[in-house]
């Protein structure tokens, strides 16, 4: 089968999952943000999804089963200040993707979305019902593509499962494969860069928020979790064949004193840090239900606590990285 974005932080653990449960993923990546060493699990074919042809001769060449899809820009205050160039890649790229799926009888169809779909929720606990309402060209972008999946469905028999989630933390336990980015924008592996001396300190933006220690708190779950949901999806559309959407996450949520301190005690060291203003747009509370995914997929998170995410992080942290 094949994996789009499968060089990167999330695709790559999906491919050793997907390995592990006896299939042969195929990586699709252009290798703008993915790494190639990343790629353990099966081949890489280094296609960018906005080249139809080439994609297509990825598709004759191996006639896949199935597509996971994970390949996309992801960076909120990028789609921001660049909203065009996330419209061209997510959803133009989604759209060839989804086109070349049909062409060639790939009927199944599991779709890496994100809460970012959701928009401005405060306080909020998040079902797979609540209104979508996004408000950068990020979460507008993932949106649009579910749509396009959902209304392909319907004209070309794409089945699907699209998974929203939040913050993606953790690292694979055997230290094969990790989190790695350029720039890093993501809290764990910031506060282990200023653990480790690699960036002065980490600051924690706004400590007024009504929450019990007055700082954000955020839905997280560790990625070996996340990719073991994509596998339960992929099974349950060989198996039942019907469309779904699900939402992943704790369902608690942990607040940015409360992952500083974590991380500290993994760690055994001191985090730097520096308070700061909040930043704009920027709720108190966040976080994803995933009973649904529960109730049908028979999901369950096996290592998203804190503990378990940040000694798994710290692990691969202490590692060269990838070079490209």
């Amino acid at each position: 089968m094949i994996v789009t974005g499968g060089a990167g932080y999330i695709g790559s653990h999906a491919c050793k999952a997907l390995f592990n449960a006896g299939y042969m993923p195929i990586t699709v990546d252009n290798l703008s943000t993915g790494w190639s060493e990343a790629v353990k699990f099966g081949p890489l074919e280094k296609v960018d999804l906005l080249d139809q042809p080439a994609l297509e001769r990825v598709f004759g060449m191996y006639r896949p089963c199935a597509v996971m899809h994970f390949a996309a820009f992801s960076q909120v205050g990028e789609s921001v200040d660049d909203p065009a160039k996330y419209w061209r890649n997510n959803v133009i790229g989604s759209l060839n993707l989804f086109e070349t799926c049909a062409a060639y009888n790939c009927e199944k169809v599991i779709f890496s979305s994100t809460c970012a779909t959701y928009g401005d929720h405060d306080n909020a606990v998040l079902a797979e019902t609540s209104e979508q309402r996004p408000v950068n060209a990020y979460g507008t972008s993932k949106r649009a593509v579910e749509e396009i999946l959902q209304q392909m469905s319907k004209s070309a028999g794409l089945k699907h499962v699209i998974f929203r989630y939040f913050n993606v933390a953790g690292a694979d336990p055997d230290g094969e494969i990790g989190e790695f980015h350029k720039p890093e924008t993501h809290l764990i592996p910031l506060i282990l860069d200023a653990i480790d001396g690699k960036r002065d300190a980490i600051t924690i933006f706004g400590t007024d928020y009504e929450t019990h220690d007055g700082t954000c708190i955020r839905d997280y779950v560790h990625v070996c979790d996340l990719v073991d949901a994509h596998v339960s999806g992929l099974r349950w559309l060989e198996n039942r064949g019907s469309d779904r959407i699900y939402n992943i996450g704790s369902g608690t949520g942990f607040s940015v004193r409360e992952v500083i301190e974590q991380a500290s005690l993994v760690t055994d060291r001191d985090v730097p840090f520096i308070e700061g203003a909040r930043r704009p747009g920027d709720c108190s509370k966040l976080v994803s239900g995933s009973e649904l995914a529960h109730v049908e997929l028979g999901w369950e998170p096996k290592r998203s606590s804190l503990d378990h995410m940040i000694t798994d992080a710290w692990r691969w942290h202490q590692t060269v990285g990838y070079q490209g």
